[in-house]
């Protein structure tokens, strides 16, 4: 049994075996491939930004918060915790409107499922701004807290 491109099957063209995840489209492999998967994920960025307004809106506020993040955060792991709470929040957007688009794909027509998907993808957005909060909110509140409170006498 050969394969369409004339190799048997269960082979590489080293010789090597194949795994079931090698033998569907998974071709090239090493620097390109990283290369090629880098220039789709560009493209994903680029399309977000020009079709989501929500996704520039998320954008800025990464842009004006993260420096303020990395100044105000005490150590790595504040930092680590301030910065990434913004990143997740892009991250589920970009899958959100990933699940928007492909809804939209199929219809305009409502449908009770497709309805659905869109409302759990927007509670997870809204769930990592909520994360959003919480992070900042539990790091940054206390020395709030202690830079407004008068000082004891």
């Amino acid at each position: 049994m050969f394969q369409l491109d004339g190799l048997p099957a269960g082979r590489s063209a080293l010789g090597q075996e194949l795994t079931v995840a090698d033998t569907y489209g998974h071709a090239p492999r090493g620097p390109a491939r990283l290369l090629k998967a880098a220039r789709w994920s560009w493209q994903g960025l680029c399309a977000a930004w020009m079709h989501e307004s929500s996704f520039r809106l998320e954008v800025v506020l990464l842009v004006i918060l993260a420096p303020i993040g990395l100044w105000l955060g005490g150590d790595g792991v504040e930092r680590a915790l301030l910065v990434g709470s913004l990143l997740l929040v892009l991250g589920v957007e970009l899958l959100n409107s990933a699940v928007e688009a492909v809804i939209e794909r199929y219809g305009a027509e409502f449908h009770a499922l497709a309805g659905r998907a869109k409302d759990m993808g927007s509670a997870a957005v809204l769930m990592m701004m909520l994360n959003v909060l919480a992070c900042w909110g539990l790091i940054l509140g206390p020395r709030l807290y202690l830079y407004l409170s008068p000082p004891s006498l």
